[in-house]
C-alpha cells in the first residue's frame, strides 16, 4: 500500500471513528438526567425534582413533574401546600437507576421538571380552574405528568383535562379513604369528593376503578356503596394485612388491559408510622413495600398521568413522608411506557 493510500485510509478511518464517537456522545447527552451526587453534594444544587433541569413548558418533553401547592380543599390538617417543595428537597437522595427493576428512565425520556401550578388559593373551585387550564397546556403534546400535591382535590381537575386529551380513564387509586363523598360541609368540591365529581362528569370509566387500603371509621356502614354502585373495585386494607400485593397487581393489569390510566397515590394510603405527615392520618395502613408492588406492579399499563398527594410538612419535620413520596413518583416514572429496562 503506497503512503497516500495509507493517510487516506487512516484519515477516513478517524472520520468514521469521530462521527461515531461523536453520534454516541450525542446519544447519551440526548436525555436530561438527575445531577450526581458525584457532581454536586446532595444538599447542594437547585431543588428541583430529582435535581433535574427546570423548564416552564412541556415541550419536548416525554414526562415531566409538577408541583401543586393546594391544601385549602382540606378541613383538617392543613399544610399540603407545601408538599411539593419537601418532595423536592428530598428527591436529591434518588440516582437515575432503579437497581430493584432494571428501569432506566433517563436512558428513554426526556424529563424535566417544569415547576408549579399558579393557582388561586383564595378560591376553591378558581384553584380547580387554575389547575385544569395548567394541566391542558402540560399533556396536549402527549408529555405524561407526574403531579406532587397538594391536596386531594387536585386529582379532580386533573382527570378533567386528561378527559379532554385521552377521554374517559381507568384508575388505579392507593388511599385509606375512597374521597367519593357527595358534599362535605355543604360543598360539592374538597379532598373527600374527587373521584364523585370525576365519575359524575365522565372522566372514569367505573368498571376500570380500583381503590386500594380503604380503611378507618366512617359516617356510616354504607359509605362505599356508591362507589360500588359505580362499578369500582373496592380494596380494604383488612385484604392486605401480611400479604404481598404482587397477585392483586397481576389481576389489575388483566382489568386494566390497554385503557389509557391514571395512577393517584394518596400518602395516607400508607400506615402512619411510615408516612406520619398527611392531613388524615389512618391506622393500619398499607406498608411502604405494598406501595411499592402497588406502584411496580402498574408496569404494562397505559399510563397517561399520575399523582402523589396529601403530603404534610408541618406534621413530619424529619421528611420521612416526603422522602417516601419522592421514591413513590419515581417509581410512578420508572413504569411510563416509554421506560426502557436494562439487565439487572
Amino acid at each position: 500500500m503506497s503512503s497516500g493510500v495509507l493517510r487516506r485510509t487512516i484519515c477516513s478511518f478517524k472520520h468514521v471513528f469521530r462521527a461515531r464517537y461523536v453520534s454516541s456522545s450525542t446519544a447519551k447527552m440526548k436525555f436530561n438526567e438527575p445531577l450526581s451526587g458525584h457532581d454536586m453534594p446532595r444538599a447542594g444544587g437547585i431543588a428541583s425534582m430529582m435535581r433535574l433541569p427546570i423548564q416552564h413548558t412541556s415541550e419536548g418533553l416525554d414526562a415531566c413533574f409538577v408541583g401543586v401547592p393546594l391544601d385549602i380543599g382540606t378541613s383538617n390538617r392543613s399544610g399540603t401546600r407545601y408538599g411539593p417543595r419537601q418532595i423536592r428537597c428530598e428527591s436529591s437522595l434518588l440516582r437515575r437507576v432503579n437497581t430493584a427493576t432494571g428501569a432506566c428512565p433517563f436512558d428513554s425520556m426526556q424529563v424535566a421538571d417544569v415547576g408549579d401550578v399558579n393557582l388561586n388559593l383564595y378560591h376553591l373551585p378558581k384553584a380547580c380552574e387554575d389547575i385544569r387550564r395548567h394541566f391542558l397546556g402540560l399533556i396536549r403534546n402527549g408529555c405524561v405528568p407526574l403531579a406532587m400535591g397538594g391536596d386531594h382535590t387536585m386529582t379532580y381537575p386533573i382527570l378533567q383535562a386528561i378527559k379532554e386529551r385521552y377521554g374517559p380513564v381507568g384508575l388505579v387509586h392507593i388511599d385509606a379513604h375512597s374521597d367519593t363523598n357527595d358534599l362535605m360541609l355543604g360543598e360539592k368540591i374538597a379532598h373527600g369528593t374527587p373521584f364523585r365529581r370525576a365519575m359524575e362528569e365522565g372522566c372514569l370509566v367505573g368498571n376500570k376503578v380500583i381503590q386500594i387500603g380503604l380503611r378507618g371509621s366512617g359516617y356510616g356502614l354504607d359509605d362505599y356503596e356508591w362507589g360500588k354502585s359505580q362499578g369500582f373495585r373496592m380494596v380494604p386494607v383488612h385484604d392486605c394485612w401480611h400479604k404481598s400485593l404482587v397477585p392483586l397487581m397481576a389481576e389489575v393489569r388483566n382489568m386494566m388491559g390497554s385503557h389509557p390510566i391514571y395512577i393517584s397515590f394518596d400518602i395516607d394510603g400508607l400506615d402512619p408510622s411510615f408516612a406520619p405527615g398527611t392531613g388524615t392520618p389512618e391506622i393500619g395502613g398499607l406498608t411502604s413495600i405494598q406501595g411499592l408492588e402497588i406502584v411496580r406492579g402498574c408496569r404494562g399499563l397505559n399510563i397517561v398521568g399520575g399523582d402523589l398527594v396529601e403530603v404534610s410538612p408541618p406534621y413530619d419535620v424529619q421528611g420521612t413522608t416526603a422522602l417516601t413520596g419522592a421514591n413513590l413518583l419515581f417509581e410512578m416514572l420508572c413504569v411510563l411506557p416509554k421506560c426502557k429496562y436494562g439487565l439487572r
